[in-house]
């Protein structure tokens, strides 16, 4: 047996599930046994959980088959639990390095107590860390056993399980379950506390209690819910009157209830409008049901308080809370015409269309920052011309990149009054990167993120971990990301990344990414179209040469010796070189244009034709490998920096050890892997293979399709993902050479 059980409910937490496990998983304590409850959840977490029990068995998961909250949810693990001591850990929060050893070892330095007490501390998304308030509790002075009566300061900690660990024998004695609904830590923590002799505390930080921005807190909820926690204390002193030698406690307990209705009648955003009375009444009821005789108010505005309960003076505090809320809303009204006047700063003319009434059937489609017409936004925009032809499309170009936009496409100039005016009045927001913070998100609009690869490098939140990669205001970043109404993604493991590295309250769409609907879909004739108009001959091998941007190089230098590559693979070998985006074009490839084998695409206005044109792709750390593989091509990962690339930027993956293909970390490396065709093997192909059904998981052909009938149709069934394995995709160009001698 185990010396600790962790039971850790699961539901709807896939954004923060892995490095939950992982800290659980890091600690130097290794005796200890995970029991995982996924209560039904609707997201990946269940899968994330079986990954990890595949990897560890240390893990046991319980794959609840409907949801039973959050308290029946640790009922289910603590029956499974076998540890000589039980702790109970959220899904969304984490252990502090080192933690189990500290409780281990302060259980056996305390000689095995019934209940071991241990700090926490909170954590929010832009990395403050603020310790518990109440944290002078915890020290340990005195004996290092002692009972409640001894210090009975502890019932005024926070109400919660998580920063216990309880002897598994005690909790079998005394019965102890969790009940359900809301509010359900309140029963177990007040009856174990009152029944235990033999409490111990620890004074460290064990667990840090994430704050999320979104969700996941039923305290920013409104809900009639919140009428539970009369349950609850009805609960906590049903077992009083069935303890009778427990009856010293009916005073302070009583106390811990009328603090707690009070502060779920105080903080906003929890109990609906038309319930507050409702629930004021209800309080005021067990108030005088439970008040023990000789019971004494506490002085001040608290004890002010609990006088108008105990009179059900609904009325009075009403008055009361109103007053509060008179000042929060003058301070309103003054953030309001702050906002106003950098409204203002926009134009008046801005101001005067967002007045007007949003155009149903007007889109307006931005990528990479208004430079193209490109990514998923034109896939989609495509799509929508074919299923929903009544809609208006209009794409946001930047002027210095107005002559490149594709024919027949409607442009409105970033900047001009036609920009601010589609802005403005657009039902519809389609874009894979944010559009400026001056932009105003109107009641009725959607926005669409599309995002613009599937993630290797750190992304959002995630890059306050590597500051030399980023001066990037994360809070303004935030209020960006508030505007998403959705967010479109590739595969499973984006979608645990976005909703991390986003905590916002958008709807995330598992649909793949629209832009790599032709590289199913593609015929052998696109290939070909693809390389003729590349100038690439018949039996020309072509490499696509696509490294990516690295924050700390001022330009683009390709690592790569483009003279000696056009040389030693000889006349029968092309390169396409592609420079990222950030770069433009730039004069270094230039003068190699005019060897004839080398061949700078960077301009090209769609990168999805220049995968079906390429033989195989070289790149480093670039999204390209994602939407490449969907192609089943060759992949070589030319990654000669990466100890530099992953330290300064951060990766969430090993590239060198879960590569999409061959790597090659220097150049001669890379030269013989490209001459001998070693590239091209058994091997490679086994490791594209798991990269692929990792990465490409949604991308089937029918992205762009999903995302219009969900979006812009209200289509709720959308068409299916094609089984993997039934999944075709474009031919190679010697397939689509062989196809056209054949016809």
């Amino acid at each position: 047996m185990p010396k600790l059980s962790l039971v850790v409910p699961v539901y709807k937490v896939q954004g923060y599930l892995p490095e939950c496990l992982d800290s659980i998983l890091g600690q130097d304590c290794t005796d200890f046994e995970i029991i995982a409850v996924d209560d039904c959840s609707p997201d990946g977490s269940g899968a994330i959980l079986d990954e990890y029990a595949k990897r560890d068995d240390r893990i046991h998961v319980i794959h609840l088959t409907e949801n039973v909250g959050l308290g029946r949810a640790r009922n289910a693990g603590l029956e499974k639990a076998t540890g000589d001591y039980v702790l109970f850990l959220d899904s969304d929060d984490t252990l502090s390095d080192g933690a189990l050893s500290a409780i281990r070892d302060r259980i056996e330095a305390t000689g095995d107590p019934e209940i071991l007490i241990f700090d926490y501390a909170r954590t929010y998304w832009d990395g403050r860390v603020r310790p518990n308030l109440r944290a002078e509790l915890l020290k340990e002075k005195g004996p290092d056993t002692f009972s409640l009566a001894d210090r009975p300061e502890l019932l005024d900690l926070l109400q919660i399980v998580w920063n216990k660990a309880y002897r598994r024998d005690f909790v079998a004695r005394t019965g102890l379950t969790f009940p359900p609904g809301y509010y359900e830590d309140a029963p177990w923590t007040f009856c174990s506390l009152i029944s235990t002799e033999r409490i111990a505390v620890l004074d460290r930080v064990c667990v840090h209690y994430r704050q999320r921005r979104e969700g996941g807190n039923i305290l920013k909820t409104v809900s009639r819910k919140h009428f539970d926690v009369f349950d609850q204390y009805q609960r906590v002193f049903d077992y009083l009157d069935a303890h009778e030698e427990l009856a010293e406690w009916r005073g302070p307990l009583f106390r811990k209830m009328v603090d707690h209705y009070l502060t779920i009648l105080e903080r906003p955003g929890r109990l609906p409008q038309d319930a507050r009375a409702e629930f004021f009444h209800r309080a005021s009821a067990d108030y005088r049901a439970r008040m023990p005789k000789g019971f004494t108010r506490p002085g001040g505005g608290r004890g002010h308080k609990y006088g108008m309960l105990e009179r059900d003076a609904y009325t009075t505090m009403v008055s009361a809370l109103a007053a509060v809320k008179f000042r929060q809303r003058v301070k309103t009204r003054t953030r309001t015409a702050l906002n106003r006047s950098k409204r203002g700063a926009m134009g008046a003319f801005y101001q005067s269309q967002l007045r007007l009434p949003l155009d149903d059937n007007l889109v307006l489609f931005s990528a990479y920052w208004s430079r193209s017409v490109s990514c998923n936004p034109a896939a989609i925009d495509a799509e929508l011309a074919r299923l929903a032809p009544h809609m208006r499309r209009v794409w946001a170009v930047r002027a210095d990149n107005a002559d490149r936009v594709p024919k027949g496409v409607k442009v409105v100039r970033v900047g001009s009054r036609e920009y601010w005016a589609a802005l403005a009045r657009a039902k519809y927001l389609v874009n894979n990167v944010n559009f400026a913070d001056s932009v105003v998100k109107r009641e009725g609009q959607i926005h669409v993120q599309t995002h613009h690869g599937t993630p290797l490098k750190t992304m959002g939140l995630d890059q306050q971990k590597y500051p030399a990669s980023t001066d990037m205001d994360f809070e303004k970043l935030l209020e960006r990301c508030d505007r998403w109404d959705y967010s479109i993604s590739a595969n499973q493991f984006s979608t645990v990344v976005w909703e991390r590295v986003y905590p916002c309250s958008y709807t995330t769409l598992e649909t793949g990414y629209p832009r790599n609907d032709v590289l199913v879909n593609a015929g052998s004739e696109d290939v070909r179209a693809a390389r003729a108009a590349l100038g690439l001959a018949d039996g020309t091998k072509a490499f696509l040469y696509m490294p990516t941007h690295r924050e700390y190089q001022p330009g683009f230098t390709p690592p790569l010796d483009l003279g000696r590559f056009a040389r030693e693979l000889g006349p029968d070998v092309t390169l396409l070189v592609r420079g990222h985006y950030f770069y433009g074009n730039s004069s270094h490839v230039n003068e190699l244009r005019r060897t004839g084998r080398v061949v700078d695409v960077s301009g090209h206005a769609r990168v999805e034709e220049l995968y079906l044109a390429a033989d195989a792709l070289i790149t480093d750390y670039s999204s390209a490998m994602f939407d490449y593989a969907v192609l089943d091509r060759p992949i070589i990962s030319y990654v000669p920096d990466w100890d530099v690339y992953s330290a300064v930027r951060g990766t969430y993956f090993d590239l060198l050890q879960e590569p999409p293909g061959a790597v090659a970390t220097t150049q001669t490396e890379l030269l013989r892997l490209l001459s001998s065709g070693a590239y091209d093997s058994p091997e490679t192909t086994g490791r594209r293979d798991t990269f692929r059904r990792r990465f490409c998981e949604f991308d089937d052909g029918h992205a762009a399709e999903r995302v219009v009938r969900r979006v812009f149709l209200g289509e709720e069934s959308l068409p299916p993902v094609v089984p993997f394995d039934e999944r075709h995709h474009a031919p190679t160009p010697a397939q689509a050479l062989e196809l056209v001698e054949r016809a």
